[in-house]
């Protein structure tokens, strides 16, 4: 035992940078743990400014200045978010309460929907199984629609918080933007000055890292915008709460596209029932997923190397059992980064005894 570790030591960790490299991500990784909730707002400035950092480099290469292409950038930035949080986000809330309020209409009809299956199928589905179904799913249901009516003054608190994130999320945003090569060369400091291992692996992880995060930004903005037109066109109700959610379902490739299909169906379903007009929201719901597993993913992310089916989903599970919500949200960028990490990790081959 002691043998093969002392083999793996002298392959992965023989040089003294990949030493003091991998003590310095297992220090990121307890840092944030220990304290990535009490600087949310500072994490997720960083991750904004990684992505907006691309729009100015191509400023910069067309000729405007890199003090002009940062305040623009930024001002899109305020723009974009303001309307998220005064345009948007009112209406799908809106469309929220309205969708818990229907409700109980959905579901006597989805119960009228359903005790009609053991009728047709005797031999693969009993009255008690459709029961069971029914009654967890009410159950779910009741427990969300008394949430959204108690969200009211006991969650002042949690409306503070989000104020103040709001303010402080642009701010750190544009001093990200300003002061980035500042900030670079304060960390530098801190690291080995000959560092050509870590030179390499964070090129590496900057291009797969910058492709793929400003690419579903990209993707998710194309696919919301372009089912919020389509569900609108079609007359589907609560598009805009339907497309926010295809739109980030795209974030977990694969998983994400089949969960927001059962919602899309159900909604058509009960809106239009088994008519010609449910049909072509399937079509066009179908349309889109085509399109953009088969055109909009190849053409942003042609430099990214992509991941394994198997890799995303222990990703999504491995990360959103850490930190929830956001770690389903940014597994595929946490998955990338490791893979571009291992890509460039310096291993020194044993040789064979003469």
């Amino acid at each position: 035992m002691i043998r093969i570790l002392r083999g793996l030591a002298h392959k992965y960790f023989s040089d003294e940078e990949a030493v003091i490299l991998f003590l310095l991500l297992l220090a990121g990784v307890v840092f944030v743990i220990l304290f990535g909730a009490m600087l949310a707002p500072a994490i997720a400035a960083v991750i904004v400014a990684f992505i907006l950092q691309g729009l100015v480099a191509k400023l910069n290469q067309i000729g405007v200045p890199e003090i002009v292409s940062i305040i623009g950038v930024f001002v899109i930035f305020l723009g974009v978010l303001i309307g998220f949080l005064f345009g948007l986000l009112p209406l799908i809330w809106t469309q929220v309460t309205s969708l818990a309020g229907e409700a109980p209409r959905i579901f006597r009809e989805m119960q009228s929907y359903l005790e009609v299956l053991p009728q047709q199928y005797p031999t693969l589905i009993s009255m008690e199984g459709i029961n069971t179904i029914y009654n967890q799913v009410t159950t779910e249901a009741g427990r969300m629609t008394q949430w959204l009516v108690s969200f009211s003054l006991a969650s002042i608190p949690d409306l503070v918080a989000l104020l103040i994130y709001m303010v402080l999320l642009p701010i750190l945003v544009f001093f990200f933007l300003k002061d980035r090569r500042i900030l670079l060369d304060s960390l530098s400091r801190m690291l080995p000055s000959q560092r050509p291992m870590m030179v390499r692996i964070w090129h590496e992880v900057n291009l797969q890292c910058a492709n793929y995060v400003r690419g579903k930004a990209v993707e998710i903005l194309i696919v919301g915008v372009v089912t919020y037109a389509s569900f609108k066109l079609l007359g589907m109700p609560y598009a805009a709460l339907l497309a926010l959610m295809v739109g980030l379902s795209v974030v977990i490739p694969y998983i994400g596209a089949a969960v927001v299909t059962i919602p899309v169906a159900m909604i058509a379903l009960f809106a239009f029932g088994w008519g010609s007009e449910f049909i072509w929201v399937m079509v066009a719901y179908g349309i889109i997923q085509a399109l953009d597993g088969n055109v909009l993913v190849p053409l942003l992310f042609s430099e990214v190397n992509n991941l394994h089916p198997v890799a995303i989903i222990v990703a999504v599970l491995f990360f959103g059992g850490i930190w929830g919500l956001w770690g389903v949200f940014f597994a595929i960028p946490l998955a990338t980064m490791l893979k571009a990490v291992f890509s460039a990790w310096p291993v020194k081959e044993q040789q064979e005894p003469t």
